[in-house]
């Protein structure tokens, strides 16, 4: 046996290799050394490397489209002379609103790689959310799939400006995009052709809600795009034999860059299905005969929840690799799955440091090893809860934490060779402000504040706690509330409005909840269809509370941590608590019987 490596077996008895965690370590930091060195090498060269070595092995694959290597290099190729012909090129911003399916990637890989960014816009979306993602972007073209016109639509009255639309698909909206790259030439373009594009360039705008507002646009340079794909590719020491299921967003940087780049950097193939689906999803791993498959936390719950299934545990999977696995479900899920080897990580679209789990330590989101420690510093320090900003020392700068004390991660702002990461940061530079914390250990150094809670144990484990400020996590989006808010005032009826996130038993993330004070306009039927107009599904709110007052600060800033603490138990409130219907979308009285039902977890929510 090679040295370094341990052999498992799988479900069905397979032999299995996982290589130690040094090994893992050494083989990321190989093939991301030389990303520095080939400024001009972008992510669509790796492909096209690939394509010249295996053209006919299957780079992404799905149950209505397919592309071996060779026919996504060429589609690659289709998208940029398409995109250069337009015009697109370093400044140039094109949307791309299109379900999860390979072309996905041939889209923004072609665009990026003659200088345009790609801003990747959430399909859930709809109003003015939709639009406002779109305006942000200031983007002159937008890449329309046929299946997203109708959410389109809903948004095109609240656009600043409507860019030139291009059609993939049957319909009358927009240029037809098929026909227009059906004539490009799939052929790779010239050194000349695609022009003086660097790693330094921004590719992709990738949207998040961080800790306040609307979702923000984060800058991704084709360095990050590079760098994800070759961290993960060593990590999960990928290679040609490798097949991942990826069933999560391809407009989120997990499902759509970490999963897809990591085994396209290896030579490997990546299975999208549309959407999870927990009644198909092992019937998907089976058919494709995947080696790896991609999570969320959440996900991995779904599937513990989900009647057995005949193929659950007779697969060929080596490893499931993800982030928001929890600890009290981490051993239930490897077990019952018969999944070899878990690699937890943590990670943000525009953070600065990644942790990871090689280990398999049950609950911990993993830890910067030693040898790592010194170009990605990262470090816990207290914070104000009610503030939701750290709290200093007499001498002006930020405390850190102990072993085993809650407080935020932050990780020191600079290069690898001189001690940090790069923040690349927003389109908004006050947005980016934001997420910079000065003056932490020392007078004048920067440090990106992650907005989320952890500890740190004895062995140097991070592990997650909570959010820090407003924004909640639930069913695997980052809910702002502030948005919600926003809509929930917009409802006839309503006079005030607090929204937070409530723990609900057995469940990942925070639920959605809202403490109203309304007025004899107010009807809630009106107030549900309202919201569902308004909001994505994942925003809208599971709880109602009617409040005759809502608490707030001498400067008028409302005073949640009470709302919070109390959460939905009629036992604790005496106000009406109301639950949504996860079915019907109508929502009904939470009385002492229906509360325990939530929290014997008989009412999917």
């Amino acid at each position: 046996m090679e040295a370094g490596l341990i052999e498992r077996a799988s479900g069905n008895g397979a032999p299995q290799r996982r290589p130690s965690a040094a090994k893992a370590w050494l083989k990321a930091i190989e093939l991301t050394s030389q990303i520095e060195a080939e400024p001009r090498h972008l992510f669509a060269d790796v492909v096209e490397q690939w394509a010249k070595r295996q053209p006919e092995r299957l780079a992404l694959l799905s149950d209505h489209q397919s592309y071996t290597y060779r026919q996504l290099s060429a589609r690659i190729n289709q998208y940029a002379r398409w995109a250069r012909d337009l015009g697109v090129g370093i400044g140039s911003t094109v949307c791309l609103l299109m379900p999860n399916r390979p072309d996905y990637m041939a889209c923004w890989l072609g665009i990026s790689i003659v200088g345009g960014t790609v801003a990747l816009i959430n399909t859930r979306l709809v109003g003015q959310s939709l639009a406002h993602c779109i305006n942000v972007a200031r983007a002159d073209h937008i890449v329309l799939a046929a299946d997203c016109t109708d959410a389109f639509e809903t948004a095109r009255p609240h656009l600043d400006r409507v860019p030139q639309i291009w059609r993939l698909g049957p319909g009358s909206a927009g240029a037809d995009l098929d026909a227009a790259l059906a004539a490009a030439d799939p052929r790779p373009l010239s050194s000349a052709e695609r022009g003086d594009i660097t790693i330094d360039q921004r590719a992709l705008l990738i949207y998040t809600s961080g800790t306040t507002g609307l979702p923000k646009a984060a800058n991704v340079s084709h360095r990050r795009i590079l760098s994800w794909g070759g961290w993960f590719a060593g990590l999960t020491d990928a290679s040609v034999d490798d097949r991942l299921y990826d069933c999560l967003p391809l407009h989120h940087s997990v499902g759509g860059v970490v999963a897809t780049c990591s085994m396209l950097r290896a030579g490997g193939s990546v299975v999208i299905a549309e959407k999870f689906s927990a009644e198909d999803f092992w019937d998907d791993v089976m058919y494709f005969d995947c080696t790896v498959v991609q999570y969320i936390g959440e996900l991995c719950r779904y599937l513990l929840k989900a009647p057995a299934s005949g193929l659950e545990a007779v697969h060929r999977l080596r490893l499931a690799v993800g982030n928001g696995l929890r600890g009290d479900i981490w051993e239930a899920f490897a077990k019952r799955f018969a999944i070899p080897q878990i690699l937890e990580f943590y990670a943000a679209t525009e953070g600065n440091f990644s942790l990871f789990n090689v280990e398999g330590k049950p609950g911990a989101i993993g830890r910067i090893p030693p040898l790592l420690a010194h170009r990605f510093p990262a470090a816990i320090v207290k914070v104000d809860a009610e503030r939701s900003g750290p709290l200093r020392g007499d001498d002006g700068l930020c405390i850190a934490c102990s072993h085993g004390e809650a407080g935020e991660a932050i990780g020191r702002i600079g290069t690898a060779d001189r001690g940090g990461g790069a923040f690349e940061g927003y389109t908004d530079p006050a947005e980016t402000a934001k997420k910079v914390l000065r003056d932490v250990f020392a007078k004048g150094d920067a440090w990106f504040r992650t907005g989320d809670l952890m500890v740190r144990d004895e062995q140097g484990f991070f592990h997650f706690v909570d959010r820090v400020g407003d924004t909640y996590r639930w069913k695997g989006e980052n809910v702002a509330t502030s948005e919600v808010n926003d809509a929930i005032r917009e409802c006839p009826g309503v006079v005030d409005a607090s929204t937070y996130g409530a723990t609900v038993p057995g469940a990942d993330g925070r639920a959605g909840m809202a403490a109203l004070v309304v007025d004899q306009r107010f009807d809630l039927g009106i107030f549900a269809e309202h919201l569902s107009r308004r909001l994505p599904a994942y925003a809208l709110p599971v709880f109602i509370r009617f409040c005759r007052e809502l608490d707030v600060t001498e400067s008028f800033k409302q005073q949640k941590q009470r709302l919070i603490r109390e959460g939905f138990d009629p036992a604790v409130v005496h106000d009406r608590l109301f639950l949504r219907d996860a079915a019907s979308g109508d929502y009904r009285s939470i009385d002492p019987a229906i509360y325990a039902r939530i929290v014997e977890g008989r009412i999917r929510l």
